[in-house]
């Protein structure tokens, strides 16, 4: 399979939870968003203040600080959260009760994976989502 067929298998499966394709697509370049930000942070570039949580470029090389950045970690984890708040609090008439279970969003910040899971609460069958997220939840990435 593809990159292409992959995407689309992917947005085809956030279309039947109950995003639209524009909301499937945004989750998709917020999971591309936010793994390039754990590949710039597991490199050394982007390091945040110990005091502040402010991010910052940072030099590998010299050591030096560069200067700072803007969150893109947090934007898109906000962004994240809103479309799927929208989604969670959709009536659909044509489901019958309880068909479109609220989703929650898990943000993994290693790059070897994706970066953004949706799962259900039914999903973790009780379990914590750090244990069981690559094999319970519902990725955004189409790699």
């Amino acid at each position: 399979m593809n990159r292409i067929e992959r995407q689309t298998r992917m947005l085809g499966l956030l279309m039947n939870y109950g995003f639209t394709y524009g909301q499937a697509d945004e989750l998709r370049r917020i999971e591309q968003t936010l793994h390039t930000w754990a590949e710039h942070e597991c490199n050394g570039v982007i390091q945040r203040d110990e005091d502040t949580g402010i991010p910052y470029w940072h030099s590998p090389s010299s050591g030096d600080r560069l200067g700072a950045t803007s969150d893109r970690e947090g934007g898109a984890l906000r962004r994240a959260a809103n479309i799927v708040a929208s989604r969670n609090g959709v009536r659909r008439p044509d489901l019958a009760a309880g068909e479109l279970m609220p989703l929650n969003i898990f943000h993994q910040g290693d790059p070897r994976g994706c970066s953004l899971y949706l799962y259900r609460d039914c999903d973790l069958d009780g379990m914590d989502v750090d244990c069981c997220y690559d094999s319970r939840g519902t990725h955004c990435c189409g790699r």
